[in-house]
């Protein structure tokens, strides 16, 4: 077991002295509910029964393919976000998924529209089987917090009391911090003593979460007394905790005590994480202190820690104004390199990321600069991490090695948004194919397009034959007949049949050619002259003779009705375009 004996009476020596504060400064969205561990289901026993089962289900080629939870949960989250709640309502009805607390709790994280997610709440609770607990009630409780609806939020908090719902220190640190952002620092003491009269035990959150109120209050000798507690009760302080103490210590102009916390928590076995760095330069920069900045940006240097963009340019100008060298800061964030910072257009840029991704705003600045090299090692990086970017980005990625002729690239940007469950805009689904088309890379167009469907673009009647058609020019019909199945039934027209049709004559399947034909008439799909070109151009030679003079004359017949592009419907106007030479026009 750590002793932290040392380092925490240094701490309550350095903070406990009244010194004054000029700062007022907001919680930094430490506390929210605590990651629910979705409950174990025993494990069925594996029978011959179901040996059989899963052997004919392989066999017939039914098998379902996997849907994971995250992309349900993202879907859900879609339709309360874009949809009426009657339509939402309507359309969540059918999913067909089971409702129990881990699926309600991660779709109520999504934060979908405050309105949705309370109305979504109590659609749950009326659902057969299913029965709120502390995780989802904490969860709503959050989402009322966060908009400032405190009343409301009070009311959910009830609602857990008069039902018996367990209600721990997670929810009890939730409503202190929500309550003392609407400014009620009174109102955050009280809860803090009600959870303990309560007999519920607060935790390393939550006594960080209530030391950063009273810090944030001026309540210094408070904030202390409540350290010294936490120690007395055996609960080691953890990262977070030191970033407040080290925040308060800085603003207050105690500098060395920062200092020494910074290197005794080390010795404690605590090491300083890449957001601790970032908030305690970002506080020295306010406080114009560049000696401590100095040495927080070596142990960055050392460890291989970087700053968020937006605290970079600030730790940047600060150094400047005070006339230090800026060398230890460029050597903590190499990738800022001095012909982004001094352009004039890369705030601009910077400006549509995130303020708290750096990879998104690191992988702007190498998109500016078109080093695409650079791009395809930190995004391999982002992938291993699971980093969430901007689709925007993910597009741009995209789009830009799609112009350079780099398919490798570009594919490993959509491997990334699929595996993230991220849809992006259609333009950037139709620069992968375009790109896969130009360098005959044609099994992976499958995968686009079904990202593409997923993400719930549509390929269009005209794109659609035509890719259809270029997979049969380059007899790839296996990938043609995929594509053609993900169509949806609007788009299984004349057009589309005929393309499909003229890929199986390219892979002389006469047979599986006239089949299709034969199908698109039973489903009361016309032919057009498009229909007929492609079926004699592929009969030519054959010795289907009879199948031959059958269709040159219900050509002729067709021709003679009048055929003319006025009367003509767009399904079959494209078909002519595309197999008739523009007749139809």
């Amino acid at each position: 077991m750590v002793h932290f004996s040392s380092i925490n009476r240094f701490i309550i020596k350095s903070i406990y002295s009244e010194l004054p504060l000029n700062y007022f400064s907001s919680f930094t969205k430490c506390i929210h509910s605590l990651p629910q561990s979705k409950p174990r289901k025993p494990l069925k026993q594996f029978t011959e029964n179901s040996r059989k089962a899963s052997k004919s289900m392989c066999k017939n080629g039914v098998e379902d393919p996997k849907v994971y939870m995250r992309n349900t949960i993202s879907n859900i989250y879609r339709i309360l976000k874009y949809s009426t709640w009657e339509t939402a309502k309507e359309h969540i009805s059918k999913l067909g998924i089971k409702w129990d607390s881990y699926t309600v709790n991660q779709v109520l994280k999504t934060h979908p529209p405050m309105e949705k997610a309370w109305l979504f709440f109590n659609w749950a609770s009326g659902l057969k089987g299913f029965k709120h607990d502390q995780f989802t009630y904490t969860t709503m409780l959050d989402i009322f917090g966060e908009a400032g609806r405190i009343s409301s939020m009070n009311y959910v908090f009830k609602q857990m009391q008069e039902k018996g719902i367990m209600i721990d220190a997670v929810t009890y640190t939730s409503l202190m911090h929500w309550v003392s952002r609407s400014g009620d620092v009174d109102g955050a003491v009280k809860i803090w003593n009600e959870m303990k009269e309560n007999g519920c035990y607060p935790t390393v959150v939550s006594y960080t979460a209530y030391m950063k109120v009273l810090f944030d209050n001026k309540r210094v000798k408070e904030a202390t007394d409540v350290y010294r507690e936490m120690l007395e009760s055996g609960i080691p302080p953890n990262c977070h905790t030191y970033t407040v103490l080290m925040e308060y210590l800085v603003l207050a102009g105690k500098y060395q005590e920062a200092l020494e916390i910074f290197s005794k928590m080390q010795e404690a076995g605590v090491q300083p994480d890449k957001a601790l760095c970032n908030v305690l330069v970002e506080r020295c920069c306010k406080a114009g202190e560049t000696n401590v900045m100095t040495q927080i940006l070596q142990y960055m240097k050392n460890n291989h820690l970087s700053l968020r963009y937006p605290i970079f340019m600030e730790a940047l100008r600060t150094l400047r104004i005070a006339g230090e060298s800026d060398t230890l800061l460029r050597l903590v964030n190499p990738h800022c390199a001095p012909e982004s910072i001094n352009n004039d257009d890369s705030p601009a840029i910077i400006a549509n990321a995130d303020d708290d991704s750096l990879e998104g705003g690191l992988l702007l600045i190498l998109l500016k600069k078109q080093n695409l090299v650079a791009i395809d090692h930190l995004l391999a990086g982002i992938i291993d991490k699971s980093i969430l970017l901007d689709s925007w980005i993910v597009a741009t990625i995209i789009e830009v090695n799609g112009r350079q002729c780099r398919p490798d690239s570009a594919l490993l940007a959509f491997e990334y948004s699929m595996r993230m469950g991220i849809d992006l805009e259609r333009t950037a689904y139709l620069a992968l194919i375009g790109m896969l088309i130009r360098s005959n890379t044609f099994v992976r167009i499958v995968d686009i397009i079904k990202g593409m469907t997923r993400a719930g673009h549509s390929l269009g009647l005209y794109l659609g034959s035509l890719l259809i058609y270029r997979l049969g020019s380059a007899r790839r019909p296996t990938c043609a007949a995929k594509i053609f199945n993900l169509l949806p039934d609007e788009q299984k027209c004349t057009a589309t049949y005929t393309a499909m049709i003229g890929v199986y004559f390219s892979a002389g399947s006469i047979d599986k050619a006239l089949k299709t034909y034969q199908t698109m008439k039973k489903k009361g799909i016309k032919s057009s002259l498009g229909t007929y070109n492609v079926l004699l151009a592929g009969l030519e030679g054959s010795d289907r003779i009879c199948e031959t003079d059958t269709y040159r004359k219900e050509k002729k017949s067709l021709m003679a009705d009048g055929y003319c592009s006025n009367s003509v419907p767009m399904e079959e106007k494209i078909c002519d375009l595309l197999f008739a030479g523009g007749l139809a026009y």
